[in-house]
């Protein structure tokens, strides 16, 4: 009886001891579309994997997927988040035009500053905004690059007119309004697609921000860059990084915890951060490749605002017609980014 007693007792602790280890050891996938070295894989996503494992005390384990390698094109990321396919994901909602319109007035022409204080707001507005349209899934952060530049072959853009006919590859529905106002030729595309697009000159030139000019090697296929003397930059672009709202409900609310510790204000301020921070590198390689710098005065760019009014009123009107309040929220956009980052 002592014998079958002890090996009751062992058979009971082995099973206790099992489900114990499922239970709290979770791994969660991270997918992306850039290549690792690029700054925001590099310095946050790479980080907050490490600080999420550490503060679980390695319960959580993190493996990050750079470049796709988990299959699918860059604009598939959100779903594959929203149907478990993965777990995280770090993805621009523009890569999906018109399914997430409220992220847009972040998106509007001139609206951004620093991509730290503009990252910020875009928490507070999504909070008050935006939580209906990410329903679906679990949102960790949501950011923004800091302002976006032209980068275009040949003698590139010194005024306004200097737009007409330039076939350049834009990021989001937006910004490719943007463009088209200009007078350029808009070509979408995820910005793994532009340099080859530049390279077989499909695309005359881009607009991206110096962060990711670097890992792309653009410098080495353009001759120009072209920016402008303004508190608020040309544009920018919204990211999220998102969880699978199953994975996160199941999770243990300890482990809950350390998801909710990094995640919020303070996580988009960082990513935001990072995007500033990684543009220095990009600048220093433009000026190696002996390619012109160049800012526009503020009376070119005041020309360059007054040609882009009208797609704000276009927006308003839109958003209006979908049931938001566009014009409270282009205010509210404002005067987040005028909070965070002091400019008008």
């Amino acid at each position: 009886m002592k014998h079958l007693l002890k090996l009751l007792f062992a058979v009971a602790l082995g099973f206790g001891v099992s489900g114990l280890a499922s239970a709290q050891e979770v791994t969660l996938r991270v997918h992306h579309f850039l290549p690792a070295p690029a700054p925001v894989p590099k310095n946050f996503i790479t980080p907050w994997a490490q600080k999420v494992e550490a503060e679980s005390n390695g319960r959580i384990k993190v493996e990050v997927y750079p470049a796709m390698q988990l299959g699918g094109k860059p604009p598939a990321l959100f779903d594959q988040t929203k149907d478990g396919v993965v777990d995280i994901a770090w993805t621009l909602p523009g890569y999906t035009p018109g399914r997430f319109p409220g992220t847009e007035a972040f998106e509007l022409p001139f609206m951004p500053a620093s991509a730290e204080a503009t990252s910020q707001a875009a928490w507070d507005f999504y909070d008050k905004y935006l939580r209906k349209e990410f329903g679906a899934v679990h949102v960790i952060a949501t950011h923004v690059h800091s302002p976006g530049l032209l980068h275009v072959k040949g003698d590139g853009v010194t005024k306004l007119e200097d737009m007409q006919g330039l076939k350049l590859r834009g990021p989001t529905r937006q910004v490719n309004n943007l463009l088209s106002a200009m007078g350029a030729t808009p070509v979408g595309m995820p910005v793994p697609a532009m340099p080859e697009a530049l390279s077989k000159g499909v695309i005359d030139g881009t607009v991206i921000p110096w962060e990711v000019a670097k890992p792309l090697k653009v410098a080495e296929l353009v001759n120009s860059h072209t920016d402008f003397d303004s508190s608020r930059g040309f544009y920018t672009a919204f990211f999220v990084f998102v969880m699978n709202k199953a994975r996160y409900d199941a999770l243990p609310e300890d482990l809950k915890a350390v998801i909710d510790a990094n995640s919020g204000r303070e996580t988009s301020q960082w990513v935001g951060r990072v995007m500033d921070e990684g543009d220095a590198p990009g600048i220093q390689a433009a000026e190696a490749a002996g390619n012109a710098i160049r800012k526009l005065p503020p009376a070119e760019v005041a020309r360059w605002k007054a040609a882009a009014a009208p797609l704000v009123d276009a927006w308003v009107a839109e958003m209006d017609g979908k049931g938001y309040d566009g014009t409270a929220m282009v205010a509210e956009a404002k005067a987040l980014i005028a909070r965070y980052a002091g400019v008008e």
